[in-house]
């Protein structure tokens, strides 16, 4: 009896024990199959049993692509004359060319640290054919020559063959208010062809809203020409972030 009762525990144990044997004889073949192909990797087994791995170098003709940053807003400004003749000249011997290239030059400067690309131009600079900016501005001085006290005060006129004439008529409306403020200089009505007509409004792209300025005249005007270029440059640099920002321009009296 007890014997038979020994057997028909041993028998109900085995597949148990079985079991545990088959599981186990499969996970060692399982990790011998691993260290095996490890052994067979482009790096060796020595780097699967933890010595430490350096990537291979990188590849000099493999190419990554890096994100192209946005341009940035051009402004063109225009020394009137510069590179082309002297312009207006006094008796003394002061020429319009040197006030126009001394307060262009300060517009650039004072532009650039803003945040745009700023190109300082020559009367009959190449670049201007097709030249295509937000906004361009041609700086010049009025004649030397004594007409009568009214001979005092500033003039800007927009482009008339802008293919938008309304915004080169807010870019003189903003040049006209700022300018003002800055100097004190009254506007004059003197409004010549030389200035409707300017050949670089004919030249640039149509996209492109220009104006052109007379700062002042060289005679009754000299004082703050050749000795306040800094006020000179703020005005125009005011003007021209009016019309980029779009503030208002409005005044008591339009030009």
């Amino acid at each position: 009896m007890e014997e038979r009762r020994s057997r028909r525990l041993r028998e109900q144990r085995s597949p148990r024990v079985n079991m545990f044997r088959h599981l186990g004889l499969i996970f060692a073949t399982g990790a011998m199959l691993a260290t095996f192909f490890t052994a067979f990797t482009p790096y060796g087994l020595t780097y699967g049993l933890g010595q430490d791995y350096e990537p291979p170098a990188a590849d000099p003709d493999i190419l990554f692509l890096t994100p192209t940053p946005r341009p940035r807003p051009k402004i063109g400004i225009v020394a009137g004359h510069w590179g082309l003749d002297e312009g207006a000249i006094c008796p003394d011997g002061l020429t319009e060319v040197s006030l126009n290239l001394n307060v262009a030059t300060r517009v650039k400067e004072a532009i650039a640290e803003q945040g745009f690309d700023v190109d300082l131009l020559q009367e009959k600079d190449e670049r201007l054919d097709g030249y295509k900016a937000l906004v361009l501005i041609s700086i010049h001085a009025d004649s030397c020559a004594y007409y009568g006290t009214d001979a005092t005060g500033f003039k800007v006129a927009p482009t008339f063959a802008s293919a938008r004439p309304e915004k080169s008529e807010r870019l003189v409306a903003c040049i006209y208010s700022r300018y003002q403020e800055a100097t004190g200089l009254p506007f004059h009505r003197g409004i010549t062809d030389d200035m409707t007509s300017y050949h670089t409004f004919d030249e640039i792209h149509t996209d492109t809203t220009a104006a052109i300025i007379e700062t002042g005249f060289m005679n009754l005007d000299r004082q703050i020409l050749e000795d306040q270029p800094d006020l000179i440059a703020a005005g125009i640099v005011n003007g021209i972030l009016c019309y980029i920002r779009n503030e208002d321009a409005s005044l008591p009296e339009s030009p």
